[in-house]
């Protein structure tokens, strides 16, 4: 089980409706605690994350500048620099798009809760080094993802 997490949340756009700080932190401990067998060595540590929610024109740039795509897109995986002098485990950022997972969760016919909890959990087991760009490694985090989602209520986000 891995140890607490110290979660910061910056909003810079709140529209469309995005989670309050207490349920990203529920979902990105429970990403945690079922990333576990990947951070054994990190299990008792205590980790720390940042969120940032950013509107369409801040994805896009990160999006273009990062990653070489002119769009925005739901959730960007900043790895950390992993053990801090005072014993924290800096796991990374993730910036969460708001517009684009209202979208999504919208013509996905989803819950918009239940789609910010599954880009939450996808960008956190990013950052535990979880990848779908082979085929075998996406299903991995899939299944995972399926796994975690199901115990915080949701139901399976590829179905």
């Amino acid at each position: 089980m891995p140890g607490p997490l110290e979660l910061d949340v910056i909003y810079a756009a709140r529209r469309p409706w995005v989670p309050r700080h207490a349920q990203f932190a529920a979902w990105a401990s429970a990403a945690l605690s079922g990333a576990a067998p990947r951070r054994a060595a990190h299990a008792a540590t205590r980790s720390s994350l940042s969120i940032l929610v950013v509107g369409a024109a801040r994805s896009r740039s990160l999006n273009f500048r990062y990653r070489n795509r002119n769009r925005p897109t739901n959730v960007l995986s900043f790895k950390g620099a992993g053990m801090d002098p005072d014993g924290r485990h800096f796991l990374g950022e993730l910036v969460l798009c708001a517009p684009v997972v209202a979208h999504e969760a919208k013509a996905q016919g989803k819950a918009a809760a239940a789609h910010w909890a599954h880009m939450t959990v996808h960008g956190v087991l990013h950052l535990m080094g979880f990848d779908h760009e082979r085929r075998a490694e996406a299903k991995k985090m899939e299944v995972r993802e399926i796994q975690i989602l199901d115990r915080l209520g949701f139901s399976d986000p590829y179905a």
